[in-house]
């Protein structure tokens, strides 16, 4: 009977408590959580702890980390405080060793629960100040503050005036001055701001506005930015059906808002993203560098539509269990816990991600010297834009955006 037993768990590893490509617990498992919002009226990032589920398929299939087979927890933190507290306080119950490449737009929910456990949050998506701030979390990039003074610095050679469109949230309040020192470093003056709702069905008043500027002050190469996150894409179909008469706009955007699969549901080169210029953490997803990545999707979750290559969540959360993966094997055999995780990651180990990202090592002297986003230790962003329908590169290579964002001067 136990033999039974343990065969259907085995068939039926989900009902049995364990997510499926991950091993039960044992002393040679290392267990971590992966948290997104799924199925909100919002934001909802699904394709990240899809992705989480692939890499421990892909890394359990090849012998585990060091030996050791991944176990993946992920969680819903449902687009609200609560839910999101929830997800930290099961992160300590779950006795995970880190929390990795997960989104939240609820920092001040769930940081403060894991600094208390000592429990280690690599690589989130950079939403929220407090993942620039905590000493528990280290960033893979520069967040949405990077973005936005990427986009600037992009907008400022090309724009007199820029009109951006944000959510009407605490994080969307982040934004302006964000991306404000990326158009001063162009000699630029700021934005005009545009608060929007961020799960509205449509926005035409929003684009409306957008374009009073562009109207009144024909052929000064006005711009308009809109970074509403998955409502970006609702934002320009409003702005496509009523900028027939105005002066031609271009438009810009930061990577997860826009991405190949919404450029493409647009229309592609037939929509209103040609021509956009987008900010990004890393190299468009059609680079070499992203080959291992698109490889294990094939193999690991090829069924699993959540998981798209292109998606800078995903992205993300690849970037971040690379880091993991290092981290895990630096120990060299010893013990796995969240102490031993962030004592790695504390005492200078460099993590190498295949040029994806600069070399990435979380010691105190390698932190950004910015009061409001100290612990960013990657800087570097990518500028792209879209032609002929495809995301490509505007810009060989990375750019840094550190003096911009250190020399800002206000709150981000």
């Amino acid at each position: 009977m136990s033999a039974a037993a343990l065969t259907v768990c085995g068939a039926l590893a989900a009902a049995c408590g364990v997510m499926p490509g991950t091993s039960a617990p044992s002393a040679s498992t290392i267990k971590v959580m992966t948290w997104a919002p799924e199925n909100t009226r919002a934001t909802n990032m699904p394709g990240m702890p899809a992705t989480a589920r692939a890499y421990a398929r892909w890394v359990n299939a090849g012998g585990g980390i060091d030996g050791r087979d991944l176990q993946v927890v992920t969680c819903n933190d449902t687009n609200d405080s609560s839910g999101a507290r929830d997800c930290a306080q099961r992160a300590v119950d779950e006795g995970v060793v880190a929390v990795v490449g997960s989104y939240s737009q609820f920092g001040r929910a769930t940081l403060p629960t894991l600094e208390a456990a000592g429990i280690p949050f690599i690589g989130g998506y950079g939403v929220t100040p407090i993942e620039f701030t905590s000493p528990a979390s280290y960033p893979v990039h520069g967040g949405q503050p990077a973005l936005m003074a990427g986009l600037g610095r992009q907008l400022a050679d090309r724009c007199a005036q820029v009109t951006l469109v944000r959510p009407d949230t605490t994080a969307g309040d982040a934004l302006p001055p964000q991306i404000d020192a990326g158009l001063a470093a162009g000699r630029r003056g700021p934005v005009d701001d545009v608060r929007a709702p961020e799960d509205a069905s449509e926005y035409t008043a929003e684009a409306r506005r957008s374009l009073t500027r562009a109207r009144t002050e024909p052929g000064t190469g006005n711009c308009v930015a809109a970074a509403l996150g998955e409502r970006t894409h609702t934002f320009f179909d409003s702005f496509r059906r009523i900028r027939a008469g105005h002066t031609p706009v271009r438009v810009g955007s930061v990577i997860g808002s826009v991405d190949q699969s919404v450029v493409d549901r647009a229309g592609g080169a037939s929509g209103p993203y040609e021509g956009a210029l987008i900010s990004a953490w890393y190299p468009v997803a059609t680079d070499r560098r992203w080959g291992t990545m698109r490889e294990v999707i094939r193999e690991h979750a090829f069924e699993d539509n959540r998981v798209d290559p292109t998606d800078a969540g995903a992205q993300t959360t690849w970037v971040a269990y690379t880091v993991l993966k290092q981290v895990v094997e630096s120990l060299d055999g010893g013990e796995v816990s969240a102490r031993t995780v962030r004592r790695a990651l504390d005492g200078g180990l460099t993590v190498g991600t295949g040029g994806l990202t600069p070399p990435l090592r979380w010691r105190f002297e390698d932190l950004l010297a910015m009061n409001d986003h100290p612990r960013i230790v990657n800087a570097d962003v990518t500028f792209q834009t879209v032609r002929d329908g495809r995301l490509v590169a505007a810009r060989r290579g990375f750019v840094n955006v550190s003096d911009t964002l250190e020399h800002s001067g206000r709150p981000g």
